[in-house]
C-alpha cells in the first residue's frame, strides 16, 4: 500500500512539473505541432532508485488538455488570415490576406446602425422635429440641455425660426423638449455611426486584416459618413432661412432636394456596408469550407453556374430591379419633403381617375423661367400632385417587376441551375414587396399616421436589403478566397 502511495505521489509531482514547464513557455495557443514533448530525466529526481525508467513521460492519453494544446493547427485556423500571426512561411509568402468573419460582422452591425438612423430620421421628419436644433455642433452637441436655464436658452433660439413664428408659436418648453429629443437622437446616432465605423476600420487596417480591395472602399465610406453629417446640416439650414417669412403661402420645411440627397446618401452607405459585410462572410465560408450561396457539396461549381446564359440574364435583371427599388425609395423622399402623402388619400384612383388632369400634373404656376421651359422638371420635383403620382407609378412598376423576377425563378430550366440562396432571396424580395405595398397603401388611406409612415420607410430599406442579398448570392468568390481555397485543396490532396 505504501509503495502504491509513493508511486502516485511521484506521478503527481511529474504532472505538476510538466504543466509548470508548459506554462513558462507562453500561451498554450502558441504551441506548434513541432513542440517537443516535455519529459523528465532521472537526474531531475535524484532520490529515485536506479531501476526507475530513464524518462518519466507524463504526456499520455490521460492528459487530454495538454494533447489538445499541442495538437497541429488547422490549415485554416483564423490566425492564418492575419499578417501579424505566425503563419507557415510558404503560405505567408504566397497567399493574400483574407478578411476574417469579424470584419463582416462589424460591417453588418454598422449597416444596422444606418438602418436605425434612417428610421429615426423618418420619424424626425414626420413629427416635424428636424428644425428644433438651430446650430450644428459636432462635438459639444452630443450633450442635450441639462438645466432649466439651458433649456430656456435653446428654446429662445428656436423662437427665432420661421417654423416657430408660422406654425408652433403657441408651444411651451415642455412641448419643445419632445421635438428636440427626436432631432438630437438622430444626430447622436449619426455620430455613433461615425465612431463605430472609423475606429474598427483603423484597427483592422493596422492589424492587416482587410482583403486588398477593402481599404479604399471602406475609406471612401468613412469619408461619406462625414459628408453625410455636413449634408444633414445643409438640409436643416434650408428650413431656417428667413426668406420663408416673406414668401406667401410658404411652409417652413427643409428643401425636398436636400432631403432626397440626404436620404439617398444614407441608402448608398447602407447598401455598401451591408453588401460588403455579406461578401466578406461568404468569402470566408467559401475559403474554409467550400460553401457558396447555399451549395455544400457543389460549391466548386460556381463558375459553371455564373457562366450559364440563363443565370447571366437573370443577374442583369436583378441589377436593374435593384436600381428601380433604389429610385422608388428616393422618390419617397420627395413625397415626404412636400407632404404629398396628404393629397389624394385613395387608391388606386386619384380623384376618381387613374391619373389627375394634365393641367394639374404640369401646372404652369410652378414654372419660373419666362418661357416656361422648366415646367416639366419643376412639376416632377416640386408639384405635390405630380410627385405622388410618380411615386405611385414607380411603386407599381417595382412591385410588378419583383413579381416577374420571382416568377422567373419558377421556370424549371432556371430553377435547376440557380443556387439555393438565390432562390430563397428571390422569394423573400417578392414577399417584402407585398408587405411594402400594403404599408404604402395603408399610409395613404389613413392620412400618413406616424407609425405606418415610419414602417413604410423601414420597409423600403428591408426591400433594398433583400435585393442586395440577392445580388451577393450571385457574386463570384473574391480573388483572395479563391486563392486560399485552392491552397487548402492542394494541402488536403498532398
Amino acid at each position: 500500500m505504501f509503495a502504491g502511495l509513493w508511486a502516485r505521489g511521484v506521478a503527481l509531482e511529474c504532472r505538476s512539473a510538466t504543466l509548470a514547464k508548459v506554462a513558462n513557455r507562453g500561451p498554450l495557443r502558441s504551441l506548434h505541432q513541432t513542440t517537443p514533448r516535455p519529459v523528465f530525466a532521472r537526474t531531475a529526481l535524484p532520490f529515485l532508485p536506479q531501476s526507475w525508467p530513464k524518462q518519466c513521460n507524463v504526456w499520455t492519453s490521460r492528459r487530454a488538455f495538454a494533447v489538445r494544446a499541442a495538437a497541429p493547427r488547422r490549415p485554416f485556423d483564423p490566425r492564418f488570415f492575419s499578417a501579424n500571426a505566425a503563419q507557415p512561411q510558404a503560405l505567408a509568402a504566397e497567399l493574400p490576406v483574407l478578411s476574417p468573419p469579424a470584419v463582416g460582422r462589424w460591417l453588418l452591425a454598422s449597416a444596422g446602425l444606418v438602418f436605425a438612423v434612417i428610421v429615426v430620421g423618418g420619424i424626425t421628419r414626420l413629427t416635424e422635429s428636424g428644425l428644433s436644433i438651430t446650430e450644428w455642433k459636432p462635438i459639444t452637441g452630443v450633450l442635450p440641455p441639462l438645466s432649466r436655464a439651458q433649456w430656456e436658452e435653446e428654446f429662445e433660439k428656436y423662437k427665432a425660426t420661421p417654423e416657430f413664428k408660422l406654425l408652433n408659436h403657441s408651444i411651451t418648453v415642455d412641448e419643445f423638449k419632445g421635438i428636440f429629443f427626436w432631432e438630437w437622437g438622430h444626430r447622436v446616432l449619426g455620430r455613433l455611426i461615425g465612431v463605430g465605423f472609423v475606429v474598427p476600420l483603423a484597427y483592422f487596417a493596422f492589424r492587416r486584416r482587410l482583403t486588398s480591395t477593402l481599404p479604399k472602399h471602406l475609406t471612401a465610406m468613412a469619408f461619406l459618413i462625414g459628408a453625410q453629417g455636413a449634408l444633414g446640416w445643409y438640409m436643416v439650414k434650408s428650413g431656417l432661412e428667413d426668406s420663408l417669412l416673406e414668401t406667401p403661402g410658404a411652409v417652413p420645411r427643409v428643401s425636398q432636394y436636400r432631403l432626397a440627397a440626404h436620404l439617398g446618401t444614407a441608402f448608398v452607405l447602407y447598401a455598401g456596408m451591408f453588401g460588403t459585410g455579406l461578401a466578406a462572410i461568404m468569402d470566408w465560408r467559401y475559403a474554409t469550407k467550400g460553401l457558396w450561396s447555399g451549395l455544400k457539396e457543389n460549391g466548386a461549381k460556381w463558375k459553371e453556374i455564373l457562366e450559364n446564359p440563363h443565370v447571366r440574364t437573370f443577374s442583369r435583371g436583378v441589377k436593374g430591379l435593384s436600381a428601380l427599388v433604389f429610385l422608388t425609395a428616393l422618390s419617397g423622399a420627395f413625397v415626404a419633403g412636400l407632404d404629398a402623402g396628404l393629397l389624394y388619400n385613395e387608391f388606386p384612383l386619384m380623384g376618381g381617375r387613374l391619373a389627375p388632369p394634365a393641367g394639374e400634373l404640369f401646372d404652369p404656376a410652378y414654372a419660373k423661367s419666362p418661357d416656361r421651359s422648366d415646367i416639366w422638371w419643376r412639376n416632377l420635383f416640386e408639384n405635390p400632385t405630380t410627385v405622388q403620382f410618380d411615386h405611385r407609378c414607380l411603386a407599381i412598376t417595382t412591385y410588378v417587376a419583383t413579381g416577374l423576377m420571382y416568377a422567373s425563378t419558377l421556370n424549371p430550366a432556371l430553377r435547376a441551375i440557380l443556387p439555393p440562396l438565390t432562390k430563397r432571396m428571390a422569394a423573400s424580395a417578392f414577399a417584402m414587396a407585398n408587405v411594402q405595398v400594403l404599408l404604402g397603401i395603408s399610409t395613404l388611406l389613413y392620412l400618413v399616421p406616424i407609425p405606418l409612415a415610419a414602417a413604410h420607410q423601414a420597409g423600403s430599406v428591408m426591400l433594398l436589403t433583400t435585393m442586395i442579398h440577392l445580388l451577393v448570392s450571385l457574386r463570384r468568390p473574391g480573388a483572395a478566397a479563391r486563392a486560399w481555397r485552392q491552397a487548402l485543396q492542394k494541402k488536403t490532396t498532398a
